[in-house]
């Protein structure tokens, strides 16, 4: 898939500002460059310092299209590991489109999606996961959601998957040396050494994809479902939290029959809040299907924020029906309205969980709410280094790589023969591969680049 010719693109946002940069990257990069550009200086760009900055005029049948600063850098020391170069010229649509027809005219194509980045990896540059994380870092719309995708740039999750398939190579090498000494029965492996790894292996596999909800959900934001009994207040509480009116509020029971959604950015989170219909019996058809869905909200939620209303005699047979579901998330109880306070709530009623008293309507105590939101998350211990899986490829390899490892082992504890153990062995190192690009296809490269941006 390694291609040898230039490839160029408009490498900003798409849409008219200040600047704009258009980026080639190829062996003929400074070739075709130079052919519409001329620096200030009057020298070659190929002449010049790798790294270093150009003023110069974009030059069309010796009109001038603009003034632009040319970028260039030498391969292999470049994002590609190709010869590169940026021109940052105004941002004015015509301009760019302008320049970049100029440079496909003297030789350059225009870049597929995630063609610069694919080249990255096939130079060497970036490994897939890596490579992957670009595309992660891009769309990350969160602080909590940029440091993951960060770490695993860093090569993180890369080298913590190199030091085990190193050393299951080394086993595997062993045991295969065994199958050319098979009539002399000799072990050159210690098997004991063996489980001891591909244990250790397990463990780090089954936390890797143990990582993978909370990863998954900084991502794309953490679910928290807003539910309780009509009138509680979720549809202001949701209001309150996302500082505009995206939700109807009204005094008539059953107003929210839906499940509203929106996100919003809580020191450096990304939550997903979801204001659910009001649970109660009742005999509306609509609104019974929204409390079905209210169910499910809560059943997919990893924050449960459960509103009562301070003001009036709290039912406790609401929070029975979605008890049941609560297995592994995070309750918050919500007394609303301490403005009209008339309920005192015990703890041991909703299973010690934390109670927060606060007035959605005139924002009272919202900032103790978000602090406890951001608790429930356990970001506060998120360290720079810590690795988590947000990627639904590598969750899928671990847990090949898991069922694998299993294998191993039985084949172990069984005392079968060293073609069976190389067999599930390489198949572990197989899948950690396929998270790497050591192992890959065409297919899945291509379905991988195709989600980037032209231009990166």
């Amino acid at each position: 898939m390694l291609r040898d010719d230039t490839v160029a693109a408009i490498a900003t946002a798409p849409g008219a500002g200040a600047i704009a940069i258009i980026r080639l990257s190829g062996n003929n990069a400074f070739e075709i460059t130079e052919k519409i550009i001329k620096t200030k200086s009057g020298k070659k760009l190929s002449d010049q310092k790798p790294n270093t900055i150009h003023f110069s005029e974009v030059i069309e049948n010796e009109t001038i299209i603009d003034e632009v600063l040319v970028s260039i850098f030498h391969a292999p020391h470049s994002y590609t590991g190709e010869n590169s170069v940026e021109i940052s010229c105004h941002g004015s649509l015509f301009i760019q489109q302008k320049i970049l027809e100029i440079i496909i005219k003297n030789g350059a194509r225009l870049a597929d999606p995630g063609e610069y980045t694919m080249r990255a990896f096939m130079n060497g540059k970036l490994d897939l996961s890596q490579a992957e994380a670009v595309a992660d870092l891009i769309a990350s719309k969160s602080e909590a959601a940029r440091r993951v995708a960060m770490n695993q740039l860093k090569g993180g999750f890369s080298d913590e998957l190199q030091i085990l398939r190193n050393e299951l190579l080394n086993f595997v090498s062993l045991i295969e040396l065994e199958l050319d000494f098979s009539e002399e029965d000799v072990e050159f492996a210690n098997r004991d050494e063996l489980e001891n790894l591909i244990n250790i292996i397990r463990t780090k596999v089954k936390s890797l994809t143990n990582s993978f909800s909370y990863g998954n959900a900084i991502k794309n934001g953490i679910p928290v479902a807003i539910v309780g009994q009509p009138n509680v207040g979720k549809s202001t509480l949701l209001n309150t939290l996302l500082k505009e009116d995206k939700a109807i509020v009204s005094d008539i029971a059953g107003t929210t029959r839906d499940s509203i959604e929106d996100v919003i950015t809580i020191e450096g989170v990304l939550f997903r809040f979801i204001d659910t219909a009001g649970l109660r019996h009742t005999t509306d058809t609509i609104e019974n299907l929204g409390i079905e869905r209210t169910i499910e909200k809560v059943k997919k939620a990893e924050i449960i924020l459960y509103l009562i209303d301070a003001s009036v005699e709290r039912k406790p047979e609401l929070y029975n029906k979605i008890k049941m579901h609560l297995s592994n998330k995070k309750l918050i109880i919500v007394l609303n309205k301490i403005d009209k306070a008339v309920l005192k709530l015990d703890s041991s009623d909703f299973n010690n969980a934390e109670i927060l008293e606060i007035s959605a309507k005139h924002k009272t105590n919202i900032k103790n709410l978000e602090k406890s939101l951001i608790d429930a998350t356990n970001f506060a211990n998120f360290d720079e280094n810590d690795i988590i899986i947000t990627n639904a490829r590598h969750y899928v390899a671990l847990q090949k790589t898991y069922e694998a490892s299993e294998h191993v082992i039985s084949a172990l504890k069984r005392g079968l023969t060293s073609d069976f153990l190389s067999v599930d062995i390489r198949a572990m190192l197989n899948y950690l591969g396929e998270i790497t690009g050591e192992v890959s296809n065409n297919e899945i490269l291509g379905n991988i680049f195709a989600n980037f941006c032209i231009g990166k």
